[in-house]
């Protein structure tokens, strides 16, 4: 049997009952004969707790002593974990991120991996161990400082460490059976969906599907390793996430649909009075660039024929959102807008599908069904397998709900079942 990537997330491992159950999941991985590392994330809500801490003793933390701070949940879970195999009579060695050899960039709280070198794990599965890595945190090639890769960091770790190690599979854990249509905690009739591709799924977890994280998905997606996602509280067979259908060509055509996504986490900044002429654009997204920030949706409205000017919308993590408005500030004399306006009660709903691009009506269904709740669009933003778009944060859950079950993804059976409540 080959070797096996399994990752628990921290509702699997909230409490001293769920290390051992998670301990009895990874002695029987081993008992089949597989080569097992196991990556594992903080305790419950511990690394929001040492967030809240940490904004008590300091409003600004330095990222570097921040990142020290938050590791320190992770390590905590692992040694736990591996105390736990050990008294069910197995050997397990534990490893911090940059003794599991997670190299990193330098970037503090959302670092990016940039090589695995997994030298102490080989020599810990050739000895017949089984090897707990902390998630969520490697080590900087610079500067040797620890790193964190953001939120969701363990399911790149844990992706990471697969393809380095050469795995047959990566096994995500979450608290929830497997990928659903749609988020199960809104959608109760969400169905769970056997096989997905990387590309779907992707695009899932970049709109806001909280299962896997996108940078994740992406890291699967080049290096072809195959994700099973699936719940630590039950033995159901949970979600494949791969490049083919591990099925062949049983399933002629993807379904047109493959679910509902949506996001609460963002904020929308507007650009008012913006000189209609090139490199204005340039110049905003430079600014957000140079501090670091990622966006999402960009609109540019058609400028006014008797001002020559527009306005420019984007979308961005609500975390970043002041970030970004003191880099603009910064810039307005280069740029030379009128204002900004700033607001964060937004959420954004995600039709995703491959099938969406070679069947027509699926925009108009899409609209339609908003239209039928009530719900009053702001942005629209599409590819060729998702349309997007921002609403009200108060009007996401009826914007889903209304979607879902216009495109038909309903569920006739059980309702979905959330055994944790974080998603992760």
């Amino acid at each position: 049997m080959g070797l096996v990537v399994q990752k628990y997330g921290g509702s699997s491992v909230a409490d001293a009952e769920g290390i051992k159950r998670v301990a009895k999941r990874i002695v029987d991985a081993k008992k089949n004969g597989h080569q097992v590392v196991v990556v594992v994330s903080a305790m419950g809500d511990t690394t929001d707790e040492l967030i809240d801490l940490a904004e008590q003793v300091s409003p600004m933390p330095a990222g570097r002593e921040f990142d020290m701070l938050l590791t320190a949940g992770e390590r905590i879970s692992m040694a736990l974990l591996a105390m736990a195999i050990k008294n069910l009579g197995h050997e397990a060695q534990s490893f911090t991120g940059s003794q599991a050899g997670v190299i990193t960039d330098s970037v503090h709280n959302k670092a990016r991996i940039i090589d695995v070198t997994p030298g102490r794990i080989r020599t810990a599965l050739d000895e017949g161990n089984i090897a707990i890595v902390a998630g969520f945190q490697g080590v900087s090639a610079d500067s040797k400082d620890i790193t964190t890769l953001g939120r969701g960091g363990s399911d790149t770790t844990a992706v990471a460490l697969a393809a380095a190690l050469d795995a047959e599979v990566c096994e995500i854990y979450t608290d929830v059976d497997g990928v659903f249509t749609a988020d199960p905690r809104v959608v109760k009739k969400a169905k769970k969906i056997d096989w997905i591709s990387s590309e779907d799924m992707l695009e899932l977890a970049a709109s806001g599907s909280k299962v896997l994280l996108h940078r994740c998905v992406e890291y699967a997606r080049r290096y072809n390793i195959p994700i099973h996602v699936r719940s630590s509280f039950s033995g159901l067979p949970g979600t494949w996430v791969s490049n083919e259908n591990p099925q062949g060509d049983e399933q002629v055509e993807h379904a047109i649909i493959s679910g509902v996504a949506h996001d609460v986490s963002e904020a929308k900044i507007t650009v008012v009075g913006v000189p209609d002429k090139p490199g204005e654009a340039a110049a905003i997204f430079r600014a957000i660039a140079d501090a670091e920030i990622n966006i999402d949706m960009i609109v540019q409205n058609v400028s006014a024929a008797s001002t020559g000017l527009t306005d420019i919308s984007f979308t961005l993590p609500k975390a970043e959102g002041h970030k970004a408005i003191d880099a603009l500030e910064k810039a307005k004399g280069q740029i030379g807008f009128d204002s900004l306006r700033y607001d964060d009660q937004i959420g954004k709903i995600s039709l995703v599908g491959a099938g969406m691009k070679t069947n027509p009506g699926v925009t108009a269904s899409f609209f339609q069904a908003l239209s039928d709740a009530g719900v009053n669009i702001e942005l629209i933003s599409t590819s060729e397998i998702r349309i997007s778009v921002v609403t009200r944060q108060d009007d996401v859950n009826d914007a889903v709900r209304a979607v879902h079950t216009a495109f038909g993804l309903d569920s006739d059976s059980d309702e979905a079942v959330v055994y944790g409540g974080t998603g992760r």
